[in-house]
């Protein structure tokens, strides 16, 4: 179905490429707003920080796939482009994302279970 997204060798491939973590960027705001309007119990848009997501990357131990002097932008990036892509290959749900996220505890410990769950589901 999403023919413009090319057949990776690689974990590090999926993480390092740039255009997935755009298309990821727009589907973890809108999966996260998603998330927190249920949790409200109202519409709710939200722009996840790269600073939580790079922190929830490097909680579920998914720095080493990266080269070394790596950026806390760049590992926002690749834990977008994980997400995404998993979606993409239908591997993870929307809903099962929704469905982790929507757990309650620390914001970085549970976006780091969403990671941990795309990487599982479209293991190399």
């Amino acid at each position: 179905m999403f023919t413009f997204v090319p057949q990776y060798e690689s974990l590090n491939e999926v993480l390092m490429d740039q255009k997935l973590a755009s298309l990821g960027d727009a589907y973890v705001n809108f999966l996260y707003s998603l998330a927190l309007s249920k949790k409200k119990g109202e519409a709710t848009g939200i722009k996840v920080k790269g600073r939580l997501l790079a922190d929830a990357f490097k909680r579920a131990e998914l720095r080493k796939f990266l080269p070394s002097r790596i950026d806390r932008h760049k590992m926002a990036d690749a834990a977008e482009a994980l997400i995404v892509y998993a979606w993409i290959r239908g591997s993870m749900t929307m809903e099962e994302g929704l469905e982790i996220l929507e757990q309650n505890g620390d914001e970085a410990e549970v976006l780091s279970l969403l990671l941990l769950t795309a990487k599982k589901k479209v293991e190399f």
